[in-house]
């Protein structure tokens, strides 16, 4: 994206926060860290996983090498919700009789990682589950000036342009909320907006997410057990960091 001005680039700023691939684009010169949030549910997936010890390669939607992909790493490819076996359901990967190796594709948070993987120091799956630990983690091994792209992975409308999603702004803003606790400073007012949804949100947090328009399709779909899974806060202590072409628990 070299023709992105450099106003839209969040460059004064060493904690940023954007929309989808072409803001990932936009906002990770310089980033030491790629935070990935996609609440419901590829980055919740992610965390119900790896708190399994399992390792999570995210992979293209609707590729047609995902199959050969997940038999050359000798891993479970998901299939789609509702079906048998795991699959982009929180509910599912929780409830697995075992759990080691999973492709997941996704369209938003996975394929979005899977771009990511390799122009980027270090890129974390996120969600409202594992924020405070991934900040704290951040905080223990990042220098305090390091760069941060926290990119919110967002739905798609049918036409498949980016819709911004509640869920993926209130779990960006909540490990976003967590970072000035470690003296962390530099916030964009991109982020600092999504902080502040997070800290408006949180007393209400559960009935949000189950009335927020990604919510409500799961429920009406017959998942609501994922938003309640999703809805976790900082229920697990796991940090997923993307290494080998696969998240594993840090």
């Amino acid at each position: 994206m070299s023709d992105v001005q450099a106003a839209h680039r969040q460059l004064p700023f060493t904690v940023r926060f954007e929309w989808g691939y072409d803001g990932a684009m936009a906002v990770m010169p310089g980033a030491e860290l790629a935070v990935v949030v996609d609440v419901l549910c590829f980055t919740t997936c992610v965390s119900v996983a790896v708190d399994r010890g399992a390792d999570v390669f995210p992979y293209r939607w609707n590729d047609g090498t995902a199959a050969d992909f997940a038999a050359e790493e000798e891993t479970v490819l998901a299939g789609r919700r509702g079906g048998t076996g795991v699959s982009l359901s929180p509910a599912s990967l929780r409830s697995a009789p075992t759990l080691d190796r999973v492709v997941l594709p996704s369209p938003n948070g996975s394929t979005l990682a899977h771009s990511l993987a390799g122009t980027v120091p270090r890129v974390a799956a996120v969600c409202l589950r594992n924020a405070r630990a991934t900040a704290e983690w951040a905080a223990r091994n990042l220098p305090p000036a390091a760069v941060i792209a926290v990119i919110a992975a967002g739905e798609k409308w049918p036409d498949g342009g980016l819709r911004p999603a509640l869920e993926d702004q209130l779990g960006a803003g909540a490990f976003l909320a967590a970072l000035p606790g470690h003296r962390r400073t530099g916030f964009s007012p991109e982020a600092r907006w999504a902080m502040d949804a997070f800290t408006a949100a949180e007393p209400r947090l559960g009935e949000t997410l189950l009335e927020c328009s990604s919510g409500r399709e799961l429920v009406f779909g017959g998942y609501q057990e994922d938003v309640e899974i999703a809805a976790e806060l900082n229920g697990s202590a796991a940090v997923a960091l993307l290494d080998g072409g696969a998240f594993r628990r840090v």
